[in-house]
């Protein structure tokens, strides 16, 4: 049986990149890279980790357990580590990115998120989606908020990325040929629940006290997306398991303890520029989802 190459011998191969380090936030592993990074006459062999690669530009063979693929276009690949798989390029220029990451670092926040309920990356499914030029420009988007979150300081990135990476797979599944075919209202949720999670995550850091929180409630992101907030509630529970106010929750929460953490702003200050009308709303917010309060959460870090 062949050797099966785990996270450590992947970076190893990187020529002259010994000194990359795991990025790693206690829970599982993440990274990404832009394609051209590495060689693309990877060995046929299978991984210990999950990887999604975006081909935008450049043309291939992937040979994938008994089976070959021709990609002549944009394209997503899903492998997974159950399954053998290389990539042959049949053209010089090979642009796009890929990231690879562990079931542990997706399943982190969410246990019921599982990659492997999802066709893309099981056994005997097909694991190539060709793109369009709107869906390449859409998910080379949210590769590129990738990279740039990857090199960020932000002390909760992990959890911005893994919503990126929910992304991916969402956007994935809706271009998915037998579960589109099946039902059209599969897009419009995903796009609702897309833009919901964009305009959550492009709030955050909170970086001045005099630039507070623009949308925190449900009405807020409903009256943004023009939609009424039950329908709101409903896709984006439908779409990811949790429901519109469980995400805000949470990542108000997660800047909340990183203002704790990292400024010496006051806990009234705190409370503002996450736009809580009254210091005690934040406070009683607060208890109830980290578990303590604001300034019992600053004590224990100090």
């Amino acid at each position: 049986m062949k050797k099966i190459e785990t996270i450590q011998d992947f970076y190893k191969k990187l020529s002259g990149n010994n000194h990359i380090k795991l990025n790693n936030d206690g829970i599982g592993h993440f990274n990404v890279f832009p394609r051209g990074y590495c060689s693309p006459t990877a060995s046929f062999h299978r991984r210990d980790f999950f990887k999604i690669s975006l081909i935008t530009e450049g043309t291939g063979v992937i040979h994938f357990a008994n089976e070959s693929f021709t990609i002549n276009q944009p394209a997503l690949f899903f492998s997974n580590p159950l399954i053998p798989h290389s990539w042959e390029p049949t053209s010089p220029n090979q642009l796009g990115w890929f990231c690879l990451f562990t079931e542990e670092f997706i399943q982190s926040w969410d246990h019921s998120f599982s990659v492997k309920n999802y066709p893309m990356f099981r056994r005997g499914e097909n694991p190539i989606i060709l793109l369009d030029e709107e869906a390449t420009e859409d998910l080379s988007y949210i590769f590129r908020k990738i990279m740039q979150e990857m090199s960020s300081d932000y002390i909760y990135k992990y959890s911005k990325l893994r919503n990126y990476l929910q992304l991916i797979i969402h956007e994935a599944l809706k271009l998915y040929p037998e579960i589109g075919s099946r039902n059209k209202q599969i897009d419009a949720a995903h796009r609702i629940t897309y833009h919901f999670l964009e305009l959550l995550e492009n709030q955050f850091p909170i970086e001045n006290t005099d630039m507070p929180l623009k949308l925190r409630t449900v009405q807020d992101f409903a009256l943004k997306l023009s939609v009424h907030e039950n329908h709101l509630n409903s896709v984006v529970k439908e779409v990811t398991g949790k429901n519109t106010s469980q995400h805000i929750a949470f990542r108000i929460s997660e800047e909340a303890k990183a203002l704790l953490k990292n400024t010496n702003w006051t806990v009234t200050e705190i409370a503002y520029s996450l736009s809580f009308e009254y210091p005690s709303h934040f406070t009683s917010f607060f208890k109830k989802n980290v578990g303590m309060s604001p300034k019992e959460y600053r004590l224990k870090i100090i």
